[in-house]
């Protein structure tokens, strides 16, 4: 039985090394994203609840219906329409969190990795012609001038 022409096309898209990577960096993102989270909703909120009185801000919202509501989940129960800013700050710090937390991880690694030294040069310039020449020449092979 022959393979239809647009299966083989897409299992060559598919099977590409860089969709295997992208696939495998979504995963690996979502698995960081849930660890930062707790690390802001954990450890940072509640040390920063100390310097602000124990602030949460997933209770800063405006309920749009003109009506007082003592929490979120009071207007929400009451089939409320709100807008949940502190939703957003809270989401504001933990992007800040992660771009912290990802630049100092690469910058880990790349103080890991070993600089590789610089190839020692097998081309000189021709001072005549400025043509690209090998390092041993003695003359260019371009404009025939004689090199010191």
């Amino acid at each position: 039985m022959k393979k239809s022409k647009f299966l083989e096309e897409f299992k060559t898209f598919a099977l590409r090394g860089n969709m295997i990577d992208l696939a495998v960096g979504v995963i690996i993102g979502g698995a960081f994203n849930s660890i930062v989270n707790s690390l802001v909703n954990d450890v940072v909120m509640p040390v920063l609840s100390l310097f602000t009185g124990k602030l949460d801000f997933s209770n800063w919202f405006i309920a749009l219906d003109g009506n007082k509501y003592l929490t979120a989940a009071d207007a929400a129960e009451a089939g409320a329409a709100t807008l949940n800013y502190g939703n957003f700050i809270s989401g504001i710090i933990n992007f800040v969190i992660m771009a912290l937390v990802v630049f100092m991880i690469v910058k880990c690694l790349n103080k890991l990795k070993k600089a590789e030294p610089a190839a020692a040069p097998t081309t000189k310039t021709c001072p005549f012609c400025k043509s690209e020449i090998p390092l041993e020449a003695t003359r260019c092979p371009h404009c025939t001038s004689s090199l010191e």
